[in-house]
């Protein structure tokens, strides 16, 4: 049977794992501590820096294919292992444009996919020339390494940028400009591509944000016109195809009055996915191995009319494992996952899946459980 190594070893690697087991294949992976979430549920862990090349060829050797729990590789450090022979995917092409978000804005208006007005920035005179031609407020975004919420600022005016031009500029980091989208809620698409280009694609999926962080994902997108829903899936697929992905793709999209705008690319399973592990024939998790092994994708169709979500972030009390008995006698269909990971305040420490047919009803009780474990409240 086929081994699939995973640089990284959080949430996303331990939860790939319970495709893994199903499907017979093995998974190895690189870790930074034996204490990481997929590493305390995984067998085969090397433990090492992604950033270090002789780490990451010592975790691909005698692999079938490379993979990633997330997207902080050294794109030089991907392109060594590929020239060595291995099966790297996404391969560094692709995954250079969900890392750099400059990079994915030029490629993305190369190819014609509809994108705010953006552009690099390096001082405060370039940040208000952009905020006088595109208007207030301008969004600030790290070109490198935010997620989250983390590097991301909102300059509401010309009079508030010398305040916030200190403190972003000051801090050397590369910058890019966005046009501020007034858009009427937040989409995601996931697709799959394998390397002989076989794509499918999950249903429009709805997110909600709360302070930067996703807090809930409804599937289908609720009141989503069809033609609209189309148009989104042809928008990543068309991504997927034209910047060469293989394996997941997640492309989060603004829904605003005019149409859909691209807002971030993943190249790996996403948070926007969970709800598949029961919602859909094939879980994100399946989809990717199966994607990274060139095997025939399986079904993205969901196993109910309504499907959601919500992420449970940690409380002020630890001890979640105590409110268990209450979530399940409340709610025997709820479906709970916990990552392994220590209990801090705001953290994503899990999930919870209800499946029905009324989006209220089931909103309701996901957000019920959901919230029982965080906080030990009803909502």
């Amino acid at each position: 049977m086929p081994v699939v190594g995973i640089i990284g070893a959080g949430q996303l690697a331990r939860m790939t794992q319970q495709a893994a087991i199903a499907l017979g294949i093995e998974l190895r992976l690189l870790a930074s501590s034996p204490e990481e979430s997929a590493a305390r549920v995984i067998s085969d862990v090397r433990l090492g820096d992604h950033r270090d090349l002789s780490d990451l060829r010592d975790l691909a050797k005698g692999c079938d294919a490379i993979t990633f729990d997330h997207e902080h590789v050294p794109t030089g450090h991907i392109e060594a292992l590929a020239a060595d022979g291995h099966a790297v995917h996404p391969g560094a092409g692709a995954l250079v444009h969900a890392q750099d978000k400059a990079v994915m804005r030029e490629r993305l208006t190369a190819i014609g996919a509809p994108c705010p007005a953006w552009r690099r920035v390096e001082s405060a005179a370039e940040i208000e020339a952009f905020g006088a031609e595109h208007g207030w407020p301008v969004v600030l975004k790290a070109v490198r390494g935010g997620y989250d919420g983390r590097g991301v600022w909102v300059c509401p005016s010309a009079e508030a940028l010398p305040a916030l031009a200190d403190e972003v500029l000051g801090s050397g980091v590369p910058l890019m400009a966005e046009a501020f989208v007034p858009f009427e809620r937040e989409l995601a698409v996931l697709v799959a591509r394998s390397p002989h280009r076989q794509g499918v694609s999950y249903p429009v999926v709805e997110t909600v944000q709360r302070d930067g962080i996703c807090v809930e994902v409804l599937a289908p997108a609720p009141g989503l016109d069809p033609e609209q829903a189309a148009v989104a899936q042809r928008i990543a697929l068309t991504i997927a195809n034209e910047l060469d992905v293989t394996g997941l793709l997640a492309v989060e999209m603004f829904q605003t009055a005019s149409g859909l705008l691209v807002n971030e690319l993943a190249m790996r399973p996403h948070n926007s996915g969970h709800w598949t592990i029961e919602g859909a024939r094939t879980s994100q998790f399946e989809q990717h191995l199966r994607a990274v092994l060139d095997l025939p994708l399986g079904a993205p169709t969901m196993t109910a009319p309504v499907v959601v979500m919500a992420n449970v972030l940690g409380g002020d009390d630890p001890d979640v494992y105590a409110r268990y008995e209450h979530v399940m006698a409340h709610d025997p269909g709820i479906k709970v996952h916990f990552y392994g990971k220590d209990v801090r305040p705001g953290r994503k420490i899990g999930h919870v899946t209800a499946l029905g047919d009324d989006l209220e009803t089931v909103r309701a009780r996901a957000r019920h459980a959901a919230t029982y474990l965080s906080e030990g409240i009803y909502t």
